[in-house]
């Protein structure tokens, strides 16, 4: 296999299991038909507001497969009674339980990159304190690499580039540095914190720029020039 091919197998297997965290985490919660897991991922879980049912219906079979999910047909409670019908619900398994506890256990480096960071985050409040800290650090440390990475390409097209993609490169380096400290925040707390699971739900980094405080300037900025995220 290429290593364009490995990369995007590589890729696409990342999305697989991240997804595969995602829901069986909801159905940790509690058990849900298609439509109501798919409307849980898309509004708790930012990097699946585009899931598709295509998407979502694929994975649901393989863990049912699997043996960590099972399906039920059960009345729809939600609809009038003339037109009510049954829906599929889908439920954790005992097996199905004990990978999701399996997965968030997990602090390797796929915990902490882009494509599953924020998932891993959703399930902090049933990760275990030392669990919660690594990612946490080893995220940190992540974007400490691209903020160095992003701070030498400004230096490097302060005299290369137009005032638009200087400002726009300007702008990724604010954002990481935003999310750098949040993470610095979140560190203390989960350190000061008792041991165990999550009481309370982690901090909200800020969204956008202006509501955020001003960022340290890197140094030696570079300037502009004078022209100035079916059931």
């Amino acid at each position: 296999m290429s290593v364009v091919g490995a990369t995007k197998g590589d890729a696409v297997a990342s999305r697989s299991d991240v997804l595969e965290l995602a829901v069986l985490g909801l159905l940790h919660e509690a058990p849900m038909h298609g439509y109501e897991l798919r409307k849980r991922l898309g509004a708790v879980l930012g990097p699946f507001r585009a899931l598709s049912y295509g998407t979502l219906y694929p994975s649901l079979r393989r863990l049912s497969e699997r043996g960590w999910i099972t399906e039920s047909d059960r009345p729809d409670d939600t609809a009038r009674p003339a037109s009510r019908r049954a829906r599929i619900v889908y439920e954790l398994t005992a097996a199905g339980t004990e990978r999701f506890e399996h997965l968030v256990r997990d602090a390797g480096p796929a915990s902490w990159e882009d494509d599953s960071f924020d998932v891993r985050l959703a399930f902090f409040s049933r990760t275990a304190a030392e669990v919660r800290i690594r990612i946490l650090e080893g995220r940190r440390s992540r974007l400490e690499e691209r903020l160095e990475q992003v701070s030498n390409a400004l230096a490097r097209n302060r005299e290369r580039v137009d005032r638009y993609t200087l400002e726009l490169q300007r702008h990724g380096l604010e954002s990481v540095q935003r999310e750098v400290r949040w993470l610095n925040e979140l560190i203390s707390a989960e350190r000061g914190r008792p041991a165990g699971p999550a009481t309370d739900p982690p901090a909200t980094p800020p969204s956008s720029p202006s509501s955020a405080p001003s960022p340290p300037s890197p140094a030696s900025p570079p300037e502009a020039s004078s022209d100035p995220s079916p059931g």
